[in-house]
């Protein structure tokens, strides 16, 4: 392979990717990916590396991570540091969890006002509006 085919125009990056060229420029104001040199009366040439970096960045976000969380794995992907990267991995899958738990509250409590409008004679208020009036959302017990 020539060195041509190793650089990469930030469109052909971008569809190599399969990402927006407007995500790898957010990307790059964001501080997560390098701005490559601009050679006098060039274009900017992108490396592997910086796709290899953008598809890490992706995965991370598909597993939940916020970009400032992204941030701080790459810089410990660049130190090597496995355990501080399990620590926030840890972190965040408790965060994941919790919403989680959040998530079951709410289902069963949209189930059980959809249960009482099912059983509504439709002469008196829908018991899903009226709740939502009265705050009388009652979260249930774990």
């Amino acid at each position: 392979m020539n060195h041509r085919e190793n650089v990469l125009t930030i469109g052909r990056l971008a569809t190599a990717i399969g990402v927006n060229v407007e995500t790898i420029r957010f990307y790059q104001r964001r501080g997560l990916l390098r701005v490559p040199p601009r050679p006098p009366g060039g274009i900017r040439h992108y490396t592997p590396k910086d796709g290899a970096r953008v598809k890490f960045i992706k995965s991370a976000q598909r597993l939940g991570f916020s970009l400032d969380e992204v941030r701080h794995l790459l810089r410990l992907d660049e130190g090597m540091q496995c355990d501080a990267a399990a620590k926030l991995a840890a972190q965040h899958l408790n965060d994941v969890r919790t919403r989680l738990q959040d998530l079951r509250r709410i289902e069963i409590t949209l189930a059980n006002l959809l249960k009482q409008c099912s059983q509504s004679d439709k002469t008196v208020a829908c018991p899903l509006i009226a709740a939502l009036h009265a705050d009388g959302i009652n979260q249930p017990q774990d």
